[in-house]
């Protein structure tokens, strides 16, 4: 059997793709702009903007968004039903971007799936928009480039080879502390991405 050939990752989803499926969940969910915006603790004018596509959320304000609306943000990013299959090739995967920060998919979502699994990829000097906490545990795997995790107070500095784990109670975020790309190999349960 001959390899396959590497490909480029997928591109990233369009802003009107979230912007479409992010207002259907407000509709669903029966929000207002303004009530929406009270639980994402943002504005208006920004939900309003993420809806028409002419805003790209930070991930951390796509985390505040999914939460508000009781969902996640493979919900809100994921288009199409997940491949049927157990496998997602290299190149396959789809890769939802914002600024400096991306997350390649491991692990379609599925509904009532528990597990997820990405490629969390932070360009040089990029960092998460703040600390998170959520229900669940969460495991990591620096794969390349420096990266300083941040869980509550203490602050870890990780290299390739490097692992961590905690619970998704503990605010956490992350930035790029070199000069290359990183790329850490993420999993989490239940699903919150």
């Amino acid at each position: 059997m001959t390899p396959r050939k590497p490909r480029a990752p997928a591109p990233s989803h369009p802003a009107s793709t979230l912007g479409v499926r992010l207002r259907h969940a407000r509709l669903v969910a029966g929000f207002t702009l303004l009530e929406l915006a009270q639980r994402a603790e943002c504005s208006e004018s920004l939900i309003s903007k993420i809806e028409r596509g002419s805003a790209t959320p930070s991930l951390a304000m796509l985390h505040r968004l999914a939460v508000a609306l009781n969902t996640n943000i493979a919900a809100l990013t994921t288009e199409g039903s997940p491949n049927a299959g157990p496998i997602l090739r290299q190149g396959e995967r789809p890769v939802i971007r914002s600024g400096g920060l991306g997350l390649e998919r491991l692990v379609l979502p599925q509904r009532g799936g528990l597990l997820q699994a990405n490629i969390h990829i932070i360009d040089p000097g990029e960092a998460s928009d703040g600390q998170i906490e959520h229900t669940g545990e969460e495991m990591g795997y620096v794969l390349e480039g420096t990266v300083e995790l941040q869980l509550g107070h203490e602050r870890f500095i990780l290299q390739p080879g490097d692992a961590f784990t905690f619970s998704s109670q503990v605010p956490h975020g992350y930035r790029n502390a070199g000069e290359v790309v990183a790329r850490i190999l993420w999993v989490n349960s239940p699903a919150t991405f």
